[in-house]
């Protein structure tokens, strides 16, 4: 038994100085026959058996029987009347997800403690967890009314305490009829405004959140609401109503913040960077300005800013320093500084950017020729769950197929897989390899496991599909394989060129040229160019095809398949 339970149930159960009638939460004990005489129980006796009981049902927790400890609890509850216990006894009910016993438990907490506060929010949760709003309203207006120097705190608390609810308008109404009797409060109508939101009301959310206003007129977060509500219809009317509390409260830096983000969202860049610089002016050291300022200037394309800020971060007691490395190595990646880039992403210890951040600085190896290294490199990379195992063999692989090194990429892969056979993703690349070191038959083996798994997954048809059809096998088959995927992702424009193409391969020209010229428009690929060259060619539009694949050409010529039909087509 781990110590923490032990202590708890023993503390427990000293502390109980009285039985009460025993109301089993289970099947009662069976009791000798009344013709015996029994002597009356003693005080050390009624302590033992409590003790055994508090080990039993503890330790059938920890052997995880959570109906057993459940019970054992339960019945102790029932049978001590002890708050103590029957807190316990609650606690137990509702982790193993039986709320209905959870909530008599609360019951009964409350006739032994009828003045309990920690007794009635208790019950006040479970009723939300057992979705019973017509019980948990008269709770909740008691535990406002009782702690009315907090109401306003409270009922800001409202709308999160019922956000498991699904029917938010039932919500709406219930905080409704909470909220009523304190409409001289701005956080009875703020409350009142969130619930409306979160039903789609939004016509009474602003009107709510304006009474807020109107009561507080320098409330920030009211101001942000109002602004946020009227984003979903209007930018320019969002922007303008917290332009001007800005205007008015100019230390505001949420709001501020806030409405430099809306600018964004307007594209209103110029007026945004006044706004940022602000912030930064105002809060030289304070990581929640300067973190979002740097996302904000770098989602904006302002390169320069966005690094000027995440280095002050790293001067700042910001958290997260791992996060401010990884994204400056990034910056130092796509300006060709491969050195610094790797100097930061070797200071990503920690948190999510951990594994890419070792997948980047791998690929910077490899680029300088270390491909022992690089692989090393990501061979000593932990991977604690199955997911980080499946993001190092991708990266692996990857950089083996950059390298040209498809039959190690695919050794890679097939590796993995044997321990992670299932793996949709490592299905998915094995498959693709395959193709590229020739073994189309291994690729569909892959993708027809994958499929099996995913019957929808729309890359996989589609890499069936077009592998079929490439290799100019089984069309029917082909084209229902790709139908299914653009159903699943009709503007994938790489899905509509495979459809293109087993339509060429079909010869169905004029389709096929259409469903090309669709793709071609969404994206310039150099493949997508090379099948809609062919097939302007096969329609004897040569003229069209020559400055199609000339002018792809020139933009990619180390794309293999656009290389081999410029060559086929254009000696």
């Amino acid at each position: 038994m781990q110590p923490k339970f032990l202590v708890a149930a023993l503390t427990l159960a000293l502390g109980l100085t009285h039985g009460g009638p025993g109301l089993a939460a289970g099947d009662p004990p069976t009791r000798a026959a009344a013709k015996r005489p029994t002597a009356p129980a003693q005080p050390g006796d009624i302590l033992a058996r409590t003790v055994f009981q508090a080990l039993v049902g503890d330790f059938a927790l920890l052997r995880g029987d959570a109906k057993l400890g459940s019970d054992a609890w339960a019945d102790l509850a029932v049978r001590t009347r002890d708050p103590k216990v029957i807190a316990r006894a609650t606690e137990i009910a509702s982790f193993t997800r039986q709320y209905d016993r959870a909530l008599e438990l609360s019951r009964l907490w409350l006739s032994v403690e009828p003045d309990s506060l920690k007794a009635q929010q208790t019950q006040s949760s479970l009723l939300v967890l057992a979705n019973r709003l017509d019980d948990l309203a008269p709770q909740l207006a008691q535990l406002l009314d009782k702690d009315k120097a907090n109401a306003g705190t409270n009922l800001m608390h409202l709308n999160r305490m019922l956000a498991r609810i699904s029917d938010k308008k039932a919500v709406q109404s219930l905080v409704d009829k909470l909220a009523a009797p304190y409409d001289s409060l701005p956080e009875a109508h703020f409350a009142m405004a969130q619930a409306a939101a979160n039903a789609g009301d939004n016509l009474r959310a602003l009107n709510e959140t304006e009474k807020s206003l109107q009561l507080r007129p320098d409330w920030e977060t009211a101001a942000i609401a109002r602004a946020q509500i009227q984003a979903r219809h209007s930018g320019k009317t969002a922007i303008e109503s917290l332009g001007d509390f800005v205007d008015h409260h100019p230390n505001a830096s949420e709001a501020r913040l806030t409405l430099a983000r809306l600018l964004i969202a307007e594209k209103r860049y110029t007026e945004s960077r006044q706004h940022f610089d602000r912030l930064v002016k105002d809060n030289p050291d304070n990581p929640e300005v300067i973190y979002p300022v740097a996302m904000l200037a770098l989602q904006n394309g302002d390169t320069a800013t966005g690094r000027n800020q995440l280095e002050n971060l790293l001067k700042t007691d910001f958290p997260d320093k791992s996060t401010i490395h990884f994204f400056l190595g990034q910056l130092d990646q796509e300006q060709k500084k491969p050195e610094a880039a790797l100097a930061h992403y070797q200071q990503v210890t920690a948190g999510e950017q951990y594994i890419p951040a070792r997948s980047r600085a791998a690929q910077i190896l490899m680029q300088q020729g270390k491909a022992n290294e690089a692989r090393e490199l990501l061979r000593d990379t932990r991977g604690g769950t199955p997911a980080e195992r499946t993001q190092l063999t991708l990266a692996e692989s990857q950089l083996l197929r950059e390298a040209g090194r498809h039959n190690d990429a695919y050794i890679v892969l097939d590796r993995a897989l044997t321990a992670q056979p299932n793996d949709p993703e490592l299905l998915y690349e094995a498959a693709l390899t395959a193709e590229r070191i020739g073994k189309p038959e291994i690729l569909e083996i892959h993708l027809k496991h994958l499929l099996a798994l995913k019957p929808d997954h729309p890359h996989a048809l589609n890499a069936l599909g077009y592998s079929l059809a490439e290799r100019n096998l089984r069309l029917a088959e082909a084209h229902d394989l790709i139908a299914k995927a653009l159903s699943l992702a009709p503007e994938d424009p790489f899905i509509m060129d495979s459809m293109g193409w087993v339509l060429y391969r079909q010869g169905k020209l004029t389709e096929a040229l259409q469903t090309l010229e669709n793709a071609f428009r969404l994206k310039a690929d150099p493949e997508i160019a090379a099948h809609l060259g062919e097939v302007l060619w096969s329609l004897e539009r040569k003229d069209e095809a020559r400055r199609i694949l000339k002018d792809a050409y020139k933009a990619h010529p180390e794309n293999e398949t656009l290389a081999s039909t410029v060559k086929k087509l254009l000696p």
